[in-house]
């Protein structure tokens, strides 16, 4: 039987690509990547020529059963998303379950994941945190803001750089304007940053200074 490998890809540098993970891959049968076209420059960069295949939340019910199947037959499959670790708001969590269920090994590599620096740089506690990722855009919204409401653990998380402003006005109606907490964007990356302060000083930030990248967002617990 074979074994499948989860790799973290770097979520913007990629000198945060580590060695093990360029091996791992070079060693694989098969690698299934989110999208092929964006993981194509990453393999193209560091001279990865192994056979890719297309597995995104659109497809992966299909095709979870045939890479079940190949591992089963000996082969060695590797997962990657198109930045940071496959299953943390990205596919992978199903194929994961999958091989678990028909005891394949499943060995995830330590790695990049955006929401760890911009918790640790954010100055609030990280000693215990819960992590939200995308909140839901409409069904479900308002009931998970109000569950949040009284958490007295720091929470992180992920949003797009266009919902940014109505997701920390929602956040200030909800947790109150006086909540310290940041916003990190292009982890990683040239323009990296780091916004401090109130929810209320955030949105008045943001409404002067267009946000771009990817965002996360760390709002501190209840005292």
């Amino acid at each position: 039987m074979g074994k499948l490998y989860i790799v973290p890809t770097p979520v913007g540098n990629l000198e945060d690509m580590t060695f093990r993970a360029i091996r791992i891959l070079k060693e694989a049968d098969l690698i299934l990547a989110e999208d092929t076209r964006t993981s194509g420059i990453l393999l193209k960069h560091f001279e990865i020529k192994n056979a890719m295949q297309s597995h995104h939340k659109f497809n992966e019910h299909k095709t979870v059963e045939s890479v079940v199947n190949r591992i089963k037959a000996g082969e060695t499959v590797a997962l990657i998303s198109d930045a940071g670790t496959p299953g943390i708001s990205d596919p992978g969590f199903l194929m994961a379950r999958e091989c678990a269920r028909n005891g394949i090994e499943v060995e995830c590599l330590p790695g990049a994941t955006a929401f760890v620096p911009a918790l640790v740089a954010s100055g609030l506690p990280c000693d215990r945190f819960c992590f939200e990722g995308f909140l839901p855009q409409k069904k479900g919204r308002s009931t998970r803001l109000k569950a949040l409401a009284d958490e007295t653990r720091t929470i992180v998380f992920y949003e797009s750089p266009y919902r940014l402003l109505k997701t920390l006005t929602q956040f200030a109606e909800c947790f109150g304007p006086d909540r310290q907490a940041s916003v990190s964007r292009e982890i990683s990356k040239v323009h990296e940053e780091t916004v401090r302060g109130t929810l209320a000083e955030l949105v008045e930030h943001f409404t002067a200074n267009e946000p771009r990248g990817e965002i996360v967002i760390v709002v501190a617990g209840i005292d």
